[in-house]
């Protein structure tokens, strides 16, 4: 699944941004210059990825 933000004006007015597809703190670094660029957000709710780790994989030749 790709990665997305979405943006919506409620009928108030109030940009919400929602970020999809996301894990950990990337979320939050991904929807920071809108949210700068909006000003801060009224209500930041966590989805349950935020709280997953992201896996980096790496591996080691251990034949060299």
């Amino acid at each position: 699944m790709s990665k997305t933000i979405t943006l919506t004006i409620d009928t108030t007015g109030t940009p919400v941004i929602e970020a999809h597809n996301f894990k950990g703190q990337g979320c939050t670094a991904a929807t920071a210059a809108l949210e700068k660029l909006l000003g801060s957000a009224a209500r930041v709710e966590k989805k349950p990825e935020f709280h997953q780790q992201t896996v980096t994989k790496g591996y080691q030749n251990l034949n060299a």
